[in-house]
């Protein structure tokens, strides 16, 4: 068995959708970054092991306008352009390549971390198993960030964190149980059939449970025999990691058991329909939360979280699963309000008392009432990016991760915002290359472009409007250099383009007709326009072009979209 060491600046052990969001986001800003995932693909939940949707604070697109943008918006722009079909194992490839392409990035696939090193209060490096190589890999880094959901480096470092429901009276929230306990929302094992055109008769097998009346499912709809169904779960009262085998053998049952009844009990229209897919990995909801400098509780996520620190939101209902679960006789789940968006702060992504240890996803800090509405994978990108960025900040100064939050917490937040990240009641912040230059349309009053909220707020479009063929420019009196021009342009916010296999006709399959295609830039030096620089078949939110010129003016026109008339853009800057 071989034995391997490594050195990074940070090691992100987890590739789901906040440890992918937080390897990318440090590593484009110039951070060797280790990405350690213990599955053989990224995406956790979302990936094809498990197939849920990354919901967020858009709430299925309930809520327009509203939804993640950053690496998240860029993720699901590609898997539009490439996975027409919706097929997963494309999501699959969509996300690797992500990692793969990433030149800062290396990534560690089927290798789970087993131990840590301490020096004092500070992780010296953690060793991790590769199943595929039999390898061990030990890998020292400057910060180290768990978002591998279980909080593993919790076990290993003496990290402090939670597990379970919170007494009302620790916060004052009103949806917690009078006494604490160690329960928490269980986990689900999903399926996926189809209809094959003829009958296929099913035979249980002879370990599935026998559900051979309606009655066996009260307060649970069975009507969408496609996908199995999310209440399909148990180990609320269990210990969410250490029985997670014995879990997942009871969902199975229950599984193959709810099928049965679809197609050998009652009338479900289920005769031409087969199993395609069983879900062997169950998907988590809940299990150790770390504690950082602030635990974010239900009455943070009701006043919206307005903190000074805000580098992340959420919008989800604090959706609070029965820890019996599918055993459970009343009502699976209760949704709590809660208002979207709502901020989270900085200082629930690092530890309270590791120096440097940073979390991101449904392991950071929060109460169990918090974490029934963070825990979604939309809300963990957001905070996983935010993650990431603050990290870089860290290592380029040299700060721990508490100290960097309070040096550095607006130039964190303003990289944010460049990188398309959205921060509720937080505007961008240009500099004066852009600021002070005179910026024209060739129709419509462009000063949007530049108003620093990039997406509608309200009744507030916050962008210029223009038609294909029409062209937006900065000029100055004297020369400039540009490096590069950043366009955040529309990739239809109001619309429904979430990755799942719930097929119906308000998804998108294909990159939104309102995205602008095909982009020119022209620039000024001293006389007339000439073209310099264009882009053929765009299909981001965020377009960043190169300039690298001497210039007293730059224009942008755009030429076409993917089908619409007009053109929307909300931010227009220099660099």
């Amino acid at each position: 068995m071989e034995k391997l060491k490594h050195k990074y600046d940070l090691c992100v052990i987890g590739g789901g959708m906040a440890g992918i969001c937080a390897a990318i986001s440090a590593a484009r800003l110039g951070v060797k970054v280790a990405l350690v995932q213990d599955r053989p693909m990224f995406g956790g939940n979302s990936s094809s092991e498990i197939r849920v949707h990354v919901c967020g604070a858009d709430r299925h697109n309930a809520i327009l306008n509203i939804r993640e943008t950053g690496i998240l918006e860029e993720i699901r722009m590609e898997n539009l352009r490439r996975n027409p079909q919706r097929s997963y194992s494309i999501w699959d490839t969509v996300l690797y390549e992500k990692a793969l392409v990433e030149p800062n990035i290396d990534y560690f696939l089927n290798c789970s971390c087993m131990d840590a090193r301490m020096s004092g209060s500070k992780i010296k490096s953690i060793t991790a198993w590769q199943l595929t190589t039999y390898t061990y890999h030990t890998i020292e880094a400057d910060i180290f960030a768990d978002c591998s959901g279980d909080g593993i480096l919790a076990s290993f470092t003496g990290a402090l964190y939670r597990v379970g429901r919170e007494a009302r009276s620790e916060f004052g929230e009103s949806i917690q149980p009078e006494v604490a306990d160690s329960k928490t929302m269980g986990m689900t094992c999903f399926f996926q059939a189809k209809d094959v055109g003829t009958p296929q008769p099913f035979e249980p097998p002879s370990w599935a449970y026998s559900y051979p009346t309606e009655e066996s499912f009260p307060h649970r709809w069975h009507g969408w025999i496609e996908m199995g169904y999310w209440w399909v779960e148990l180990g609320g009262e269990d210990d969410s990691i250490a029985d997670t085998e014995k879990i997942r053998d009871e969902l199975l049952k229950v599984v193959y058991g709810m099928w049965d009844h679809i197609k050998n009990h009652g009338d479900h229209g289920a005769e031409n329909w087969a199993l395609d897919w069983i879900q062997f990995l169950p998907g988590k909801r809940e299990s150790r939360r770390y504690i950082g400098d602030h635990v974010l509780t239900q009455n943070d996520i009701e006043a919206e979280g307005r903190f000074d620190d805000l580098v992340a939101y959420g919008g989800w209902t604090m959706d609070d699963h029965a820890p019996a679960g599918f055993r459970f006789p009343g009502k699976p789940t209760i949704f709590h309000p809660a208002p979207s968006p709502y901020g989270i702060p900085y200082r629930c992504l690092y530890s309270k008392n590791i120096r440097n240890l940073m979390f991101a996803g449904r392991c950071a800090s929060a109460s169990h009432a918090a974490l029934s509405s963070t825990r979604v994978m939309g809300t963990a990108a957001s905070m996983g990016q935010a993650l990431g960025t603050a990290a870089a900040f860290a290592i380029k100064h040299k700060l721990s991760p508490r100290e960097v939050g309070n040096s550095h917490i607006r130039q964190i937040q303003q990289s944010l915002l460049y990188q398309d990240a959205y921060l509720p009641w937080i505007p961008m912040e240009f500099n004066d290359l852009t600021r002070r230059a005179v910026l024209r349309a060739s129709t419509g009053d462009p000063e949007p472009l530049r108003d620093g909220i990039n997406r509608p707020v309200g009744d507030n479009l916050h962008a210029w409007v223009g038609q294909v063929g029409d062209s937006v420019e900065y000029t100055w009196k004297d020369l400039r250099h540009v490096s590069a021009t950043m366009l955040i342009v529309d990739s239809a916010l109001h619309k429904n383009v979430q990755m799942s296999h719930l097929q119906n006709d308000s998804q998108l399959n294909h990159v939104p007709e309102e995205m602008i295609k095909d982009i020119r830039v022209e620039i000024r030096s001293g006389g007339a326009w000439q073209a310099w620089r264009s882009i053929r078949g765009n299909y981001h939110r965020q377009v960043r072009i190169d300039i690298s010129a001497e210039v007293d003016g730059v224009k942008v026109i755009f030429d076409s979209t993917w089908g619409a008339d007009k053109v929307q853009v909300y931010a227009f800057c220099l660099e």
